[in-house]
């Protein structure tokens, strides 16, 4: 048996405008998804895909004939994700021609330890599982399925903070930083009780005719400042700083304007605005004021970062 791993991921700066060259800072989570892969005597691949708690969420079966990767004739329910998986499966067998190149097939079981609906990179982790086990570039397989900017894979495969920066879909600069703001326990993430599809916010991002050089500048400026930042009040000047310049780009309100207007802590959306997590200062634990507006899924920076 073989089995990969591969973290989950959060963009605490620089979201849409990653895709555009901004320096961007990023952590991997303390979270993410397994994969594992036993060889077996038939030449077909029999996937199971389970929860956090265990419980098979998708199961499905791939034939392997005259090198080429089929869906089984068994009618699925999950149709769009086993079509899905049989695209990801596809495209690394053309980047490795190698790959499932025998008689034998496989078990394979995928195992996320975090709630899918959190947004952490459950496809992220997918693509850089499969590209271990087949030997191909990760980045490359995810240009050829889901696209974006490929942070999320530079998180998959690191155990530290990094800045990311996109030159082109085949450049770009993943470095190691030492981000340990030192007010971190005043630092929490907290789950909006929605998963928002990136690719639709990167959709909606691409549709801006606005001129994005000048934000570009301003977000690659505050990424610097804040790795550098030891003060929680400047912390917060930069990240309100940062949610002002997106939201003029996306012309959408600030998740605090919008939703949390008397919290008292500055609040900045990761990602793709609308859902998964928000990035929370504030000096008290703030269980008890996010829980009082339904909002349940409350944790600590310390705990959610690898």
């Amino acid at each position: 048996m073989k089995e990969f791993y591969s973290n989950g991921k959060l963009l605490l700066t620089g979201e849409y405008v990653v895709l555009d060259g901004a320096l961007s800072l990023a952590i991997p989570t303390s979270y993410g998804q397994f994969l594992e892969v036993t060889s077996i005597d038939k030449p077909k691949i029999t996937w199971k895909s389970l929860d956090f708690e265990n419980h098979v969420w998708f199961e499905s079966e791939f034939d392997i004939k005259n090198n080429k990767i089929t869906a089984s004739l068994t009618p699925r329910n999950d149709n769009d994700k086993e079509k899905r998986l049989l695209r990801i499966l596809q495209e690394a067998k053309k980047l490795n021609p190698e790959f499932l190149n025998s008689h034998l097939g496989f078990e394979v079981t995928s195992k996320l330890d975090f709630p899918q609906n959190w947004g952490l990179g459950s496809s992220s982790t997918l693509i850089n599982n499969i590209a271990n086990w087949s030997k191909v570039d990760a980045y490359k397989l995810l240009e050829l399925t889901f696209g974006g900017s490929g942070y999320d894979i530079a998180c998959a495969q690191y155990n530290f903070p990094i800045t990311y920066k996109l030159f082109n879909k085949n450049k770009r600069s993943v470095e190691k930083v030492d981000f340990n703001p030192p007010f971190k326990e005043s630092l929490y993430f907290v789950y909006l009780n929605k998963k928002q599809n990136s690719r639709d916010g990167i959709t909606h991002y691409k549709a801006s005719t606005l001129n994005k050089t000048e934000a570009i500048k301003e977000i690659s400026d505050i990424t610097l400042k804040l790795i550098n930042c030891s003060k929680i009040s400047e912390f917060e000047m930069l990240i309100n700083k940062h949610e002002n310049i997106i939201a003029s780009i996306i012309k959408q309100v600030p998740v605090k304007e919008k939703l949390f207007a008397d919290f008292n802590g500055s609040i900045k959306s990761l990602g793709a605005w609308g859902g998964d997590f928000v990035l929370v200062t504030s000096k008290e634990n703030p269980k008890d004021y996010f829980n009082s507006k339904g909002y349940r899924t409350i944790i600590p920076y310390s705990k959610m970062i690898k």
